[in-house]
């Protein structure tokens, strides 16, 4: 049971759960096919010098490609985002927990910041704005589009 479960009000049921989209593994997949890339060229290269170094840079990129797949599945796994029947929950954190709660009837305004690629992978960034505060820019979820929709929809 997430924390959302563990928070809901009587009646209060869960509307819409967002998620944060792919984009975030996206610098520790690259990282991890330059390691692939540079320990396939030390395959190739005869000079020992440079297959050493080839591999030393293959390894480092690995490990910080590894380092930042796993750094990214923590914060999503440790990241919920939900729109119920009464307000918008969005915590984050998984020793320190940061939570941010908002009634429905307190949002004035949704924002949805996508870039082009955004747009064509459908990710962005979502600002909830309410009646004298609003919640922290929301970056890379997925379908912002739909997050917006649901908030829109329940207010």
């Amino acid at each position: 049971m997430g924390y959302a479960e563990r928070v809901l009000q009587p009646g209060e049921t869960i509307a819409y759960r967002a998620r944060l989209h792919w984009i975030i593994y996206f610098l520790g997949m690259v990282l991890s096919a330059l390691a692939v890339a540079l320990a396939i060229a030390a395959l190739v290269v005869k000079n020992d010098p440079v297959r050493i170094s080839l591999l030393v840079g293959a390894a480092i990129a690995l490990f910080l490609g590894l380092f930042q797949m796993l750094r990214a599945w923590l914060v999503s796994a440790n990241t919920e985002i939900i729109v119920t029947s009464r307000r918008v929950i969005y915590k984050t954190g998984f020793i320190s927990r940061n939570t941010v709660e908002m009634n429905l009837d307190k949002v004035e305004s949704v924002l949805v910041q996508q870039s082009l690629l955004g747009r064509m992978i459908d990710y962005g960034t979502v600002i909830i704005r309410g009646v004298g505060a609003g919640l922290e820019p929301i970056r890379n979820i997925g379908s912002p589009l739909l997050l917006h929709r649901h908030i829109s929809a329940q207010g």
